[in-house]
């Protein structure tokens, strides 16, 4: 009995105890760790994240991706406004050769250490964010700009980390050629090498922000995406799926930035109060800079001649630097068939409905791109067998090695340009023209413009957009305009072979005070082509481009264009790589607008176009003049 009433007072105590909570830890606030780092463990490589000081104290976010067992590499460097850590972001894998974007894991599996920046200002760098800094000097008062943050940068990734061998190549596509440009600018000693792809040379002659004078006013989007915060959080929004319709309504480039809200952004009120070529433009154009600057580093230029955003900048700051070279085989160029940035894409096999026959993109990577910056960086590396320009050759599909670039031009290059001249009834033809008086007439009107592409046409961030491919479009969409007029040769019998610059020098009228003036070189297709039978007839661009006239004699002083006077001009167009076939046909479109790429002119003579009034727009009478006294031609760079 007593055993029992013992074992009963037993349970009962254990059971009270066990009523009782044991003291324990409190309970987290949040399910997320206050501190955690996935393993590198299983990973073919390690991210270090670094915070790089200026020399103004401010601190400039990189990411550093090392593959495991790296010594003695030399580290990739790129700079960009985009987003360091979207730059160094591909598929979700342990091993860099797919976690990786293709071109900096083909270059971290040549041994290469990838070190991204994100610019002063943009998402983790400090400091204040300023589009495209200028070099310190009369557009820059402050002490610091992309030169010298990039030689800082260098400076501290060669002293810390310790997997490097000291030595620093540049590489960066379109605002990341632009700062792989200014790496050249007072270089830092372990530099020694860069590649700037498609990048911004000068932002009013024909890169992002104007065309000779026209205002590429799509470029808003961009100004929106990449100045409303740090982070680009914000997307810009129109209010029609068709954006046409959108920019008409709007009137000016300035009457959109109301819509959008962005008037008061200061990279809009910049280019709003330069619409001419001034100092503010000349001042930062690279090839200007550059041509005055030692050539200390080799450099590999990377030309798309199909660039959609910057197809000026790579030739000219190619021809710029060339003067500083004197055959010392530091400046080098590839010409692709490629839009802007696709010699970074997986494919370079084609562009919208034309094909290259291979894959160019793989092919210049593995074959220039590596063996160039293997032979700069590497320790005791072979030279690069690399000709000073690789141009591929749209049309016959083939890759040539160069000495130089141009090959033709009309004095001083191996072969010499030649004339191909707009004839009466809409021929063109070789032969000067013997008519005495001839002319194509069309009328502009700035309420119906001509489309740069077929409708709809999509905002150039629309998850929808084929914005990249567009100058490869067919241009039988514009001939069919009553506003476009059309020259177009006979049948070839033979190759025409183009290697340079065309220049478009034609005599026009306008019944306005001021206008556009849009010229097209392009290849024509066979009626019927077995190669490729959805081709027929198609009408590929292969350079283009735009002149505002008001520019004509003097891009930094705008003046009226005398009415229904016959006036010269002169439009230095997009470089060509190219063979039309025997069997096509050569065809040069004019037209006064292109929109809505660029804003409208609204063809009567007003201080700035900008700030155009609805009552400033007015229908003009145009005249492309193909007589003997007014020869318009197009000098080809015929390579014979």
């Amino acid at each position: 009995m007593l055993a029992r009433r013992c074992l009963a007072a037993l349970l009962a105590s254990t059971l009270a105890a066990a009523a009782v909570p044991a003291a324990a830890e409190p309970l987290p606030t949040s399910d997320i760790p206050a501190n955690f780092k996935p393993s590198d463990d299983v990973k073919d490589f390690t991210i270090r994240e670094v915070q790089i000081p200026m020399r103004d104290g401010v601190k400039l976010h990189v990411n550093l991706v090392i593959p495991k067992g790296a010594k003695n590499a030399p580290i990739i460097f790129s700079r960009t406004p985009y987003s360091a850590d979207k730059a160094i972001t591909g598929l979700a894998s342990n091993t860099y050769k797919l976690a990786l974007p293709l071109t900096y894991a083909e270059l971290a599996d040549a041994g290469y250490i990838i070190a991204v920046q994100d610019v002063r200002g943009r998402f983790r760098s400090e400091g204040d964010y300023v589009v495209a800094r200028p070099l310190v000097g009369p557009l820059n008062p402050a002490n610091t700009d992309h030169s010298t943050d990039t030689w800082d940068s260098i400076d501290w990734l060669v002293k810390n980390i310790p997997e490097t061998n000291g030595k620093v190549g540049t590489i960066g596509v379109s605002y990341g050629g632009f700062t792989t440009l200014m790496s050249l600018v007072n270089p830092h000693p372990a530099l020694g090498a860069a590649v700037p792809i498609n990048p911004l040379v000068d932002g009013w002659i024909g890169d992002d922000w104007f065309h000779n004078g026209a205002y590429r006013q799509s470029f808003l989007d961009w100004v929106y995406r990449m100045t409303a915060d740090k982070s680009s959080k914000y997307a810009l929004q129109f209010d029609r799926y068709d954006t046409y319709e959108s920019w008409l309504s709007a009137g000016s480039a300035s009457g959109m930035a109301k819509v959008l809200g962005i008037e008061e952004f200061p990279i809009f009120k910049k280019a709003a109060a330069h619409p001419a070529y001034d100092e503010y433009w000349k001042g930062q154009a690279l090839d200007k800079i550059l041509a005055k600057e030692p050539l200390k580093v080799p450099t590999l230029h990377v030309h798309s001649l199909w660039d959609q955003e910057d197809i000026y900048g790579a030739p000219a700051v190619y021809k710029a630097m060339e003067a500083k070279d004197a055959g010392n085989g530091g400046n080098y160029m590839i010409i692709g068939p490629w839009q802007h940035g696709q010699s970074n894409m997986a494919s370079g096999t084609k562009l919208g409905a034309i094909d290259f026959g291979s894959n160019t993109s793989a092919w210049y990577r593995s074959e220039v791109l590596i063996p160039f910056f293997d032979a700069h960086l590497k320790n005791n590396a072979p030279k690069a067998e690399l000709a000073p320009v690789t141009a591929f050759e749209t049309g016959a599909n083939v890759w040539h090695r160069y000495d130089r670039w141009p090959i033709s031009c009309a004095s001083g290059c191996p072969s010499q340009s030649k004339p191909i001249y707009l004839q009466a009834n809409g021929a063109l033809g070789w032969k000067t023209p013997t008519a005495r008086a001839a002319f194509s007439e069309y009328v502009s009107d700035p309420a119906r413009p001509v489309t740069y592409r077929e409708r709809p046409i999509l905002s150039t961030y629309n998850p929808n957009t084929s914005w990249g491919r567009w100058l490869v479009d067919d241009q039988r969409f514009a001939e069919a305009r009553p506003d476009v007029v059309t020259f177009v040769s006979e049948v070839l019998t033979e190759d025409v072979r183009l290697a340079g610059q065309p220049i478009a020098k034609f005599f026009a009228s306008t019944s306005g005070t001021d206008s556009d003036w849009v010229v097209k070189l392009i290849d024509v297709y066979p009626a019927e082509y077995a190669p490729a039978p959805e081709l027929a007839g198609y009408e590929l661009a292969i350079s283009m481009d735009i002149l505002r006239g008001r520019y004509r004699d003097d891009p930094s002083k705008p003046s009226a264009i005398p009415a229904n006077k016959v006036v010269p001009y002169e439009i230095k167009l997009p470089d060509v790589s190219h063979r039309f076939l025997k069997g096509h046909r050569i065809m040069v479109q004019i037209q006064s607008s292109w929109f809505p790429l660029y804003d409208r002119n609204p063809q009567t003579f007003v201080p700035n176009i900008f700030f155009a009034k609805p009552e400033d727009y007015k229908k003009a009478t145009q005249r492309i003049y193909t007589s003997a006294q007014y020869p318009s031609r197009i000098e080809l760079p015929l390579v014979e």
